[in-house]
């Protein structure tokens, strides 16, 4: 039986691409999928999020989101992948930080059955570092990457300062993701905690 989906995660508006290529069970929540997309692309979890799928809205209890989209928004604690994903190609959205507008193109490439040798979910592949949080979208993201590369930049120094004295735009460790993935409940837990703290 295939149980296992393999998804590819880009993010929108980067060149060359920023993307991940993941295996996740296809019970896994999109409120798991969300922080699954956190630790594998280098995010925080510092934003809200939200799913968009044949104009469905899939996100965290919000009385506005309901009031808007009745019932076309599903909470993504509630709601599994094999609930909505049917077949391969199929293709939907991933929207991280509605300040900054994170938005993620998620593609469903195959079904796989369970290997009992591996442990899911897993990152099998990917390319390059995601942009640092709150640096102003895309067109700010890559202002940022200019000002830093350019050592006569006024600006360099104060830039490097904010980002904690270095980012390498072409950082990609797969083991270190899988790493934090293998603790995934665990890091939700905290997560969860460190949310009901504010």
């Amino acid at each position: 039986m295939d149980n296992i989906i393999q998804l590819k995660i880009t993010l929108q508006g980067t060149k060359p691409p920023i993307w991940r290529r993941l295996l996740v069970d296809k019970m896994t929540t999109f409120e798991q999928l969300h922080h699954i997309i956190q630790i594998s692309m280098g995010w925080t979890n510092t934003h809200l999020y939200e799913f968009e799928i044949n104009g469905i809205i899939i996100s965290e209890p919000d009385e506005d989101l309901d009031a808007e989209f009745g019932d076309k928004f599903f909470d993504a604690s509630t709601v599994t992948l094999d609930s909505i994903i049917t077949d391969t190609k199929e293709k939907f959205e991933y929207t991280y930080d509605f300040g900054d507008c994170w938005e993620h193109l998620i593609v469903v490439e195959k079904f796989l059955p369970r290997d009992t040798q591996t442990k899911y979910p897993t990152c099998i592949d990917g390319k390059l570092n995601c942009p640092p949080e709150d640096c102003g979208s895309i067109s700010g993201f890559y202002s940022l990457l200019d000002i830093i590369g350019n050592k006569r930049h006024p600006k360099r120094k104060e830039m490097l300062e904010w980002l904690g004295g270095d980012y390498d735009a072409e950082y990609f460790d797969k083991n270190e993701i899988n790493q934090q993935l293998a603790s995934l409940d665990s890091y939700i837990k905290e997560m969860k905690e460190l949310r009901g703290n504010y």
